[in-house]
């Protein structure tokens, strides 16, 4: 009984110290790379997005990989993508207070939903809540006249706002 419990004991011990290899991994090395883009837009906001560049790599959007059809996506890999503006702003003409926000987009077809959330800390839309939403807004996607292999993000200094992915352009200001 007692070689039972030792082994059941040992086995657990094991098993516990087995690295956890999930997000602890170097980010350099992860398939989808850390990625950020800066800019201080017009009305002298500093606007920041930290995000995780994934690759097509053959795969169809929306059939292969995200984004789903009508289901919240992270807009981009890893954890959750971070806006971040050091001012008040208003995007597509809606109040966004100074701070970091979680960004969220739903795909509905001719119409996206942007969704800016107060828990800016997570991974993926895993736990994602609607009452936590800071800001939702809604714009019309667009058509990239170049293909993006990566998904890329881009801020000009006149406020807009870029999603470039395959042939997806979803765009929207801020000011």
């Amino acid at each position: 009984m007692k070689k039972i419990v030792l082994l059941t004991a040992l086995s657990g011990l094991l098993i516990a110290s087995v690295p956890v290899k999930a997000q602890d991994e170097d980010p350099a090395k992860r398939p989808s790379p850390a990625a950020k883009t800066t800019e201080t837009i017009k009305g002298g906001a500093v606007i920041t997005i930290d995000y995780s560049s994934p690759a097509l790599k053959g795969r169809t959007m929306g059939k292969d990989v995200e984004p789903m059809d009508g289901t919240v996506w992270r807009a981009g890999a890893n954890e959750a993508t971070v806006f971040e503006t050091s001012r008040d702003i208003t995007v597509e003409g809606k109040a966004l207070a100074a701070g970091k926000y979680a960004f969220f987009t739903i795909d509905n077809g001719a119409e996206w939903t942007l969704i800016f959330s107060k828990v800016w800390k997570q991974l993926g839309a895993f736990d994602y809540k609607q009452s936590d939403d800071a800001l939702r807004v809604k714009v019309k996607p667009g058509k990239s006249a170049v293909a993006h292999e990566r998904l890329t993000y881009t801020v000009s200094k006149e406020g807009k706002v870029s999603l470039l992915w395959g042939n997806l352009d979803l765009s929207f200001w801020i000011k």
